[in-house]
């Protein structure tokens, strides 16, 4: 019994780890995405810079969650909610994306190339895909829903760096602005479909104390 329990502490220490990490890096990306998107005028770049600021209140859930892994009674309680916070977030980010990305088609805004955001999206393909692989393997060796949801969110950042990276790109290469917010649409059907996931989910985790 007592090395289930180190076992499931050593755990918890790297998910807060790694978490640490999550949080750090996607402030980061989302002031960065959002001023260069409002400095070049693309929405892709501030709906990327949105998901990042979502995805550290995703992650601030999850910390809660893993925080509480070791009490039993909290641990369910603080699943039950953080997946809920997880999927409620990811509604609101498509219900953003879309009017934002509606409304600049529509007025026919051409966003200015911007290398910063450019440089931050790379980043993201990179570094996304490493992190949430290893979240992954915790929130599955705790049993968690509600972080393996979280997971999901880093994952869905590294494919939203590589879409808004094409509108961008495109754009900057050869002037097609119309392919910024086109990019920023084309991520909304993977958001809400995690978004519906998360508030739809089932409320206890599988792990066991």
């Amino acid at each position: 019994m007592t090395d289930l329990v180190l076992s499931r502490a050593d755990l918890v220490r790297r998910g807060l780890l790694l978490n640490y990490f999550t949080i750090a890096y996607n402030a980061v990306e989302a002031i960065v995405s959002i001023a260069a998107g409002l400095v070049s005028g693309s929405v892709a770049l501030v709906s990327f810079g949105a998901d990042s600021g979502i995805e550290v209140t995703s992650s601030l859930a999850a910390h809660w969650r893993l925080r509480a892994d070791l009490d039993p009674e909290r641990r369910k309680r603080a699943e039950r909610i953080t997946h809920r916070i997880i999927g409620v977030s990811f509604l609101a980010l498509a219900v953003y994306v879309t009017v934002e990305s509606a409304a600049s088609l529509w007025r026919r805004e051409a966003p200015e190339a911007s290398r910063v955001g450019l440089v931050i999206l790379i980043l993201s393909v990179l570094i996304m895909p490493v992190i949430a692989r290893a979240s992954r393997k915790v929130a599955r060796a705790l049993g968690s829903r509600a972080l393996e949801a979280d997971a999901a969110q880093t994952s869905l950042c590294a494919y939203l760096s590589a879409i808004a990276l094409a509108g961008v790109g495109l754009n900057a290469a050869l002037g097609w602005w119309w392919a910024d917010p086109i990019a920023a649409l084309a991520m909304v059907p993977i958001i809400a479909k995690e978004g519906l996931e998360g508030v739809r989910g089932e409320d206890a985790c599988d792990c066991q104390p």
